[in-house]
């Protein structure tokens, strides 16, 4: 059957470390099996789609292409095999992989060329995304707090709690307060850590984790870190330290606070192409551990009905995330905002 969407405006990566191009693209003409057509209402910028437009794992081998990991929208159609959710539904698009389908990316063009898109993409007015990239909620639920179940929540929480294994009473730094690290402060205030020590260069982001939650904040800018870690956690160091960074110096500095035998590094934040991190890897043998997170090993379908709970009691606050509002015409400003430190919390696009 023929979409009845034939063309949308979008956001368009056309090439490295340049603003993007809002244009308009034309869609498939049906769905192929297990995709949904979703007409995105607001989407949110995780530091993962800046790292994409300043390639800093290397070159983009797929430009022209689509952006955007965590939105809300409404579904409009469904391909076929499609289970899980149904047209009118009030959908959470997310990155991890959910229920239902794993498929086909769609097809887009633009200006007659081949537009590439992964199995979701959220910075554009009507997406096909894969079924198992949608979650349906509750439509009464705040459409502008919803994207945050996209990625910033479902990660946050998931990395406290299926990799670091946060425990009551535990001691957790968290390096980098943006979108991600300042729900893992409120998640680590929820798990009831002790010391909660949120690190960033920005104090607007700083002043923010103190209301959600952080016992400790530290500007790295014009200090010694690690100076300043070892006066708070004393000479047994952290239980838990996450690096959201992705900077090799931090990652390192992670490694020498951690407890000896039972301290946890969880590495959220990845590393430029061509760096590398050097630490002596000893106390591996006697129960430090260092790993990698994948988005917190989250499950949407389980863990995004769970985390909406927690918001309507109150439990939960994301309307303090949210801190800046752009227009979709205003994609760009939102994304340089963010670079530079002048979004405190998390920003949302407007798609309507």
């Amino acid at each position: 059957m023929t979409l009845s969407i034939q063309t949308t405006r979008a956001a368009i990566l056309t090439e490295s470390r340049q603003p993007l191009v809002i244009d308009e693209i034309t869609l498939p003409d049906h769905l192929e099996a297990g995709q949904v057509l979703v007409e995105v209402d607001y989407s949110g910028i995780c530091g993962s789609q800046i790292g994409e437009i300043d390639a800093v794992k290397g070159p983009d081998h797929y430009l022209p292409h689509l952006l955007g990991h965590e939105g809300v929208g409404k579904v409009l159609e469904t391909g076929p095999g499609v289970k899980h959710v149904k047209p009118g539904e009030t959908v959470v698009l997310h990155w991890r992989k959910g229920l239902g389908i794993d498929a086909a990316p769609a097809a887009y063009l633009w200006r007659g060329q081949r537009l590439n898109a992964g199995w979701v993409t959220t910075f554009n007015r009507h997406a096909i995304v894969s079924e198992n990239r949608c979650t349906p909620i509750s439509a009464d639920f705040d459409a502008q707090l919803a994207p945050l179940f996209g990625c910033a929540v479902t990660t946050a929480l998931g990395v406290l709690q299926n990799n670091a294994q946060l425990k009551i009473g535990e001691s957790v730094v968290i390096l980098g307060a943006g979108g991600v690290g300042l729900n893992m402060v409120q998640g680590a205030s929820l798990m009831s850590a002790s010391d909660i020590i949120a690190v960033d260069l920005f104090d607007n982001r700083l002043a923010l984790a103190k209301k959600l939650g952080a016992t400790h904040t530290i500007n790295s800018r014009d200090c010694d870190l690690e100076s300043e870690l070892k006066q708070i956690l004393g000479p047994a160091g952290a239980d838990v330290i996450i690096d959201n960074t992705g900077v090799p110096a931090l990652i390192e500095l992670a490694y020498r606070l951690t407890h000896q035998t039972h301290g946890r590094v969880i590495l959220v934040g990845v590393p430029r192409a061509g760096q590398e991190v050097s630490f002596y890897s000893l106390r591996l043998h006697f129960g430090k551990r260092m790993s990698g997170s994948h988005g917190g090993d989250a499950e949407p379908h389980l863990d995004i009905p769970r985390y909406a709970k927690l918001c309507q009691q109150g439990k939960l606050n994301l309307k303090e995330l949210i801190t800046d509002h752009y227009s979709f015409a205003q994609i760009n400003d939102a994304i340089t905002d963010m670079r530079e430190g002048k979004t405190a919390g998390r920003c949302l696009i407007a798609l309507k």
